[in-house]
């Protein structure tokens, strides 16, 4: 095996000293090329945008299916054919759905605020009474629900996500025994940055288990449920009916939006759980709220037409991205295979592909890759308060940028993994 693919750890100290010579020659090359290329967000792209234009010139009219005049006040629970469209894809029933603003990550706050200062359907006390309120985080995961607990001062205690979503056993352990815990954000399909998907055995065990806390929340965040990358498409598990079933109905609560399917700033965002928790949340959202873009709902209505049109629509963005997520793969492969010093997830769908270096390197990867003119996320963004135990997990976005820009952003992030190991090898 000679040394060019023969893992970095076994080779002697002469070819080590070699190859870090070579990558720091590589590295000097990267920097001369003065790139300025940015992997820091899942944004959609332009040509994504453009999928969604007819939006421009909708409405056709103002009033909805039912005669309502979308221009005026009311309505805080949304337009019933948006919401009827949706509770279709996300397995749930019309009466359980809210269409509101552009942002799901409001609603998520929104919802917090409401358990926080009023408590929820099963609650005993506003969470803001309890001596500690914590909340199971799966790692890696998505920063912005860290920035969420952070911002309300709620702890967290993380688990580890798997291949088929959160350690079921480790959350139930958790959650059974500490009544402070209440709750876990789970991103359930092509979870983020993973790519995970959570089975239904999995789902099964999170909507029965036995909780402390009387008023135990999944905040199940399927925010990439029909972000498919190939034409084998995973399902969502059907967490409400799951945890009516089992006898914990206002446990999930779910949250969806078109932000990555029309437009990233101009969407709909979804809320949807037991009819109680939906009259829960529409009755604190009314005291400050007379009702949501109606129009906006109403164009996105007739921009679909029905569910399948979402569907149909979910391919033009498969086959605009999925072309990316295979070129990571390619020059990662390339670049890193046998060396041992990266492993990667190829997603079958979502917007992220996780990045694991040598441990302890994570956070000079990043620093490199900066000082070449690419941006990447912070080391440890998908984590609790940035804390990445090991330092190992990078996420990349590959969404945003050309197909030329994503081959040269990832054969730089190789040639800076390579040095970050090199380095600590021969260090």
């Amino acid at each position: 095996m000679s040394a060019e693919n023969q893992p970095l750890a076994d080779q002697s100290p002469a070819e080590l000293a070699a190859f870090l010579a070579a990558q720091q020659q590589a590295y000097t090359d990267l920097q001369g090329k003065g790139l300025k290329l940015d992997l820091t967000r899942g944004k959609p792209a332009a040509a994504q945008l453009d999928l969604s234009d007819a939006l421009l010139g909708l409405p056709t009219g103002p009033k909805d299916s039912a005669g309502v005049d979308t221009r005026n006040y009311g309505g805080l629970e949304g337009i019933a054919e948006l919401r009827a469209m949706f509770a279709e894809l996300l397995w749930v029933e019309p009466e359980q759905v809210v269409a509101g603003g552009n942002s799901s990550l409001v609603m998520m706050r929104e919802v917090l605020t409401d358990l926080w200062l009023k408590g929820g359907v099963d609650s005993e006390r506003p969470w803001s009474q309890e001596e500690k309120v914590t909340f199971i985080c799966p790692v890696p995961g998505y920063d912005r629900h860290f920035t969420l607990l952070d911002w309300f001062g709620i702890d967290t205690v993380t688990v580890p996500m798997n291949s088929d979503g959160p350690d079921a056993e480790a959350v139930a352990a958790l959650a059974a025994n500490d009544p402070s815990i209440k709750g876990i954000w789970i991103v359930p399909t092509y979870a983020n940055p993973t790519g995970s998907i959570a089975s239904l055995e999995v789902a099964e065990r999170l909507a029965s288990m036995p909780t402390a806390a009387p008023d135990f929340k999944i905040f199940w965040d399927n925010a990439y449920a029909f972000h498919h990358l190939t034409e084998d498409e995973a399902k969502s598990a059907d967490i409400l009916s799951l945890a009516s079933a089992a006898g914990n109905p206002h446990r999930p609560i779910m949250f969806a939006s078109t932000s990555k399917i029309t437009y990233a700033g101009a969407g709909v965002a979804f809320l949807a759980g037991s009819t109680e928790t939906v009259s829960w949340y529409t009755t604190h959202l009314g005291k400050g709220a007379i009702g949501p873009d109606k129009l906006n709902q109403l164009r996105h209505a007739q921009f679909f037409g029905s569910a399948q049109g979402v569907r149909d629509h979910m391919t033009q963005h498969r086959l605009i991205i999925a072309p990316k997520f295979d070129e990571v793969d390619r020059v990662l492969t390339e670049r890193l295979g046998g060396l041992g010093v990266a492993s990667w997830t190829k997603p079958t769908g979502g917007y992220f592909v996780s990045l694991d270096v040598l441990d302890g390197t994570a956070s000079r990867v990043v620093q490199l890759a900066k000082e070449a003119g690419i941006a990447l996320t912070p080391a440890g963004a998908s984590f609790p308060k940035g804390d990445d135990p090991h330092d190992r997990n990078i996420r990349l976005a590959p969404t945003f940028p050309e197909m030329g820009e994503v081959s040269a952003a990832m054969d730089g992030v190789a040639t800076c993994v390579l040095l970050a190991a090199a380095e600590k090898l021969a260090g």
